[in-house]
């Protein structure tokens, strides 16, 4: 039994966050550890993805508690009991993570405020979005410690370009948010007094289109990103005929006819 998750509760959850309905707030809370990705929070994680995902949400921002964003997986936890076994299954639980956030319906905003690294950094780079303050820093450092970051590579290497990403696989160094947002891992930098309201706007930016093009057209940018381009043409065809057939978006090409604003059903 994981005492840590029974003892505290590793995630807060604020549903509406940021005064926008349908924005459900999810924070890493274990600021001492600076949000290390022990077993007991990757679990509380999972579920409340998995609980957030099947429910009526629009957008969800992921957060950590105090200084730093997420520092990785939990070291210590993780030298307590070598096996090789018990690699295996954190690092597959870790992944059922990292796919739940890229397989639910709304889109997932990362929110960093502080230090990302390893599986930190790849929290962030698996997000949909990320907006960052200017003074957060990222990195992949396991191979200072003799371990490279396989697992956080897999999404770097899809969100930077392959030298910007092995530069940062084979140094360990930090980057800052600056050129995190140059190089493609965040969308936007904004002083640490504004990151709220940047996610605010944001937020409600995406809340504002009709759920039905949204929740398919994540779903098709990542499926057709992994076909050739044939078949990314198909499906992506497919995807849009179909969405085509729905009330907002004959509503919404209405309404750029007669010049008005869309009435859109929620």
């Amino acid at each position: 039994m994981n005492t840590e998750a029974s003892s505290a509760s590793l995630i807060e959850i604020e549903h509406d966050a940021y005064r926008v309905p349908g924005v459900v707030l999810l924070t890493m809370n274990r600021p001492d550890a600076f949000n290390a990705l022990s077993e007991g929070l990757l679990d509380e994680m999972q579920s409340a993805l998995a609980q957030i995902a099947a429910s009526d949400a629009r957008v969800v921002v992921i957060a950590g508690a105090g200084r730093a964003f997420c520092a990785g997986h939990d070291l210590k936890e993780m030298r307590a009991a070598p096996s090789l076994a018990y690699y295996q299954r954190l690092f597959a639980r870790c992944t059922k993570l990292m796919m739940t956030i890229q397989r639910m319906p709304q889109p997932v905003i990362a929110r960093v405020q502080g230090i990302a690294t390893a599986a930190g950094c790849q929290l962030v780079a698996m997000c949909d979005l990320a907006v960052a303050a200017d003074c957060a820093r990222f990195a992949v450092s396991g191979v200072n410690l003799g371990l490279f970051c396989a697992t956080p590579s897999v999404p770097l290497s899809r969100n930077l370009s392959r030298k910007a990403a092995l530069d940062m696989l084979l140094t360990g160094e930090f980057i800052d948010a600056a050129e995190a947002k140059q190089q493609g891992l965040v969308n936007r930098v904004v002083p640490a007094d504004a990151l709220d309201a940047e996610l605010a706007r944001l937020a409600a930016t995406i809340c504002a289109k009709p759920v039905e093009a949204v929740s398919a057209g994540k779903g098709l940018f990542y499926r057709q990103l992994e076909m050739g381009i044939e078949a990314a043409y198909q499906l992506a065809g497919q995807t849009m005929a179909c969405n085509m057939m729905d009330d907002a978006a004959l509503e919404g090409v209405q309404a750029f006819i007669d010049k008005r604003a869309p009435d859109w059903k929620r």
